[in-house]
């Protein structure tokens, strides 16, 4: 079976992906936006989380297909092997977002806290004290609900289980069974894949994020995330390391991942931090916040599977609370300043900005004038100084054998862009908005 979409053109399905795929679990995200508000600021980016989990299963083929392809220096395994990291690779990809609420990272206000949500005990964060993210819906629906079986069915000729997929999306996830080790040909080394897959899956250039970039860029009528994405994706390799085996990026397309992390950071500051789907998603955060708010996401899978975006607005159209109103008729709070950090500014100057911040939010308070304060925060990446997997860097000279550098080594954008960037808008509701200027 094949899938006609705007970015990859076609996407295949295998026979054993398609009841995953038809299954309510995964249906229900074509009723999830992929950018939620978004399309109050971008009218034509009312995609949805459904395509965007196909294109992201697209691409981590095609990565895994260009690490694996037959070529001199390129890791050599078994075809059975290859067989069930692709297959496992492929469903983590399809799945990786199936926990998302309405309009998407929106709705993680109203989730509840991880302790009711009743994780399977072999996840490390089942007993953690505090809110519940869309990954943590995203493991509990794999791994507890009506679709663990349907993985395990599509799983059962490849070997592997639910766990696996999990195991792909969650690194603190312990596997007890060695099924991502395989030896390469011709060595008795057994090697862990593990580290690997997880980054086709998430890392500093996985799958998701090439996708959504692209797909989110072309439906928002921007270019800020398009990216050499062929190229970038053709220059992705793996090393093996102390046992392990990890995502490697040949030298010459390391001006590529340069660019793939400059779109990401200015799609995060131009198109998902826009002032007004910033201002939609705190009006809806005031509205969970409410005490007549009786909105919730259902902790059982079942029932969580009947929740999407219309069911939201159909809330909220019912309901007579002020946020919810403002939401449904389109009358949000408007932007009254916005003061940026993170800039190349003087020190004084950025003091300047601060107490200009403090002395609006005093008249404002002293003229009784409700006001909204939202930060929004972007940085250009986590990978560098965090623990976790790391990305080599491959380079040939053709005279020796190749070098194998940490990407951090080998680019300066890391400590260019090192300092995280904020927006702090102040907001205030239309029919105020002339009393500031008094």
């Amino acid at each position: 079976m094949k899938i006609r979409d705007v970015i990859h053109g076609s996407i295949s399905i295998e026979s054993s992906e398609l009841p995953i795929i038809d299954s309510r679990y995964f249906q229900r995200l074509r009723q999830i936006k992929q950018l939620g508000f978004a399309e109050n600021s971008f009218p034509s980016a009312t995609h949805n989380r459904f395509i965007h989990s196909l294109g992201a299963m697209k691409t981590a083929t095609l990565i895994f297909e260009n690490i694996f392809r037959p070529k001199a220096g390129r890791l050599e395994l078994s075809s059975s092997a290859l067989t069930r990291f692709r297959s496992v690779v492929r469903l983590a990809a399809l799945l990786h977002d199936i926990g998302h609420g309405p309009l998407s990272h929106t709705t993680e206000f109203a989730m509840p806290s991880v302790s009711k949500l009743d994780l399977p005990s072999i996840l490390p964060q089942a007993n953690e004290s505090r809110k519940a993210t869309h990954e943590d819906f995203t493991l509990k629906m794999i791994l507890d609900s009506g679709l663990t079986e349907l993985i395990e069915k599509a799983g059962h000729p490849h070997g592997f289980r639910a766990i696996h997929v999990a195991a792909l999306i969650e690194p603190k996830i312990k596997i007890s069974d060695d099924f991502f080790s395989s030896q390469l040909r011709g060595s008795n080394e057994t090697i862990d894949f593990r580290p690997l897959l997880k980054q086709i899956i998430s890392s500093e250039l996985d799958a998701d994020r090439m996708d959504y970039l692209r797909r989110d860029s072309l439906h928002a009528g921007v270019s800020y995330g398009q990216f050499d994405s062929e190229w970038l994706i053709g220059s992705l390799s793996a090393h093996t390391n102390g046992g392990k085996c990890f995502l490697t990026l040949e030298h010459k397309g390391l001006y590529a991942f340069e660019d793939f992390l400059i779109s990401r950071f200015h799609m995060f500051l131009m198109v998902y931090f826009h002032q007004k789907s910033v201002v939609f998603d705190e009006m809806l955060g005031q509205y969970f916040s409410s005490p007549d708010c009786t909105f919730v996401l259902p902790t059982d899978m079942e029932k969580y599977c009947e929740i999407h975006d219309s069911q939201l607005y159909s809330h909220l159209a019912a309901s007579q609370n002020p946020w919810a109103r403002r939401i449904t008729e389109r009358r949000p709070y408007r932007m009254l300043v916005e003061f940026h950090s993170g800039i190349p500014v003087t020190r004084s100057s950025q003091k300047e900005q601060e107490k200009l911040h403090e002395e609006i939010e005093i008249k404002l308070r002293n003229e009784q004038i409700h006001h909204l304060s939202v930060t929004s925060t972007s940085e250009l990446s986590k990978y560098f100084g965090t623990p976790g997997d790391p990305i080599f860097v491959r380079y040939d000279n053709h005279y020796s054998a190749p070098n194998y550098i940490l990407i951090e080594e080998c680019t300066d954008l890391f400590r260019k862009y090192g300092e995280k960037r904020t927006i702090t808008r102040l907001y205030v509701a239309p029919e105020d908005y002339d009393r500031c200027f008094r």
